[in-house]
């Protein structure tokens, strides 16, 4: 892997990419941040040597480079998901690529549901914690040890500090801003009532599909790392609604500008 990612940054130095210090993942519909980006290059995922190709219709596939809030960011529109039939190596392996392009801070959104019956969707939830359920961890490969410490330390896997700063953040502009454990899950299926009923007793405040390889991995790499996760859909094993994605696609959609902005102010304070 050591190889693969050098050759990674090679090819992405040669296209002006440098000096990174801020990298950002945007889930599922949440793309309107890079409207707020000075984009000095694009490049799509197919492009870029050992990259994966996103599956899914609801990202947009692309490596994004530029200038926000006066610092260089590199920013993932869409990532990879372990339904989508990658490795937990390979959906990661960006993560280990912004490192080596200088990220030491890690944003991560992501679209999940509420297991918290007293959060609401379309609310966002600050990740303080999280469960991991994919079944594996993307540190489990024979010489992990040549990219960093093989039994990482996850007492604190988002960044306390960072958090903190947010929190005041979303106080001041009035949002609402919920704070919990994310359990992360396989998919691509929907959660059974059955299921949600044994998340919450596993003390899961939210569930979702992706995230927790990406915040392993930047722990690997001790880089400082934040997520937020908006809050689609409320899982009420006693009430449940059929899915309806273009539903939670508007719910994203008229959240997101609230998830930019704490974004926006809290890389302004960096």
């Amino acid at each position: 892997m050591k190889e693969k990612l050098q050759e990674t940054k090679s090819y992405l130095l040669s296209q002006g990419i440098e000096n990174t210090e801020i990298g950002i993942v945007l889930g599922t519909g949440l793309g309107k941040l890079v409207n707020e980006i000075e984009i000095l290059k694009e490049i799509d995922y197919s492009e870029v040597p050992h990259f994966t190709v996103s599956t899914m219709e609801y990202h947009e596939g692309k490596l994004i480079y530029g200038i926000l809030e006066g610092k260089n960011v590199l920013v993932m529109q869409g990532r990879f998901h372990l339904y989508e039939g990658y490795s937990l190596q390979e959906i990661t392996f960006p993560i280990r690529a912004m490192k080596e392009m200088g990220v030491k801070t890690l944003f991560i959104s992501n679209a999940a549901g509420a297991i918290n019956l007293d959060y609401s969707k379309g609310e966002m939830m600050l990740l303080d914690d999280h469960i991991n359920l994919q079944g594996g961890s993307p540190l489990a490969f024979k010489g992990v040890t040549e990219l960093g410490e093989r039994f990482v330390d996850m007492r604190e896997p988002y960044d306390g500090e960072l958090n903190k700063m947010i929190e005041g953040i979303a106080a001041k502009n009035n949002i609402t801003l919920r704070k919990g454990v994310y359990a992360s899950v396989v998919g691509p299926q929907l959660e059974t009532r059955a299921e949600y009923r044994m998340l919450k007793i596993l003390g899961a405040d939210a569930v979702g599909m992706s995230s927790v390889p990406e915040v392993i991995v930047s722990n690997q790499l001790g880089m400082r790392t934040i997520a937020i996760s908006v809050l689609t859909d409320e899982c009420d094993p006693d009430n449940l609604q059929p899915i309806n994605i273009p539903k939670i696609l508007e719910i994203v959609s008229n959240t997101e500008p609230k998830m930019v902005l704490l974004f926006r102010e809290l890389i302004k304070k960096l």
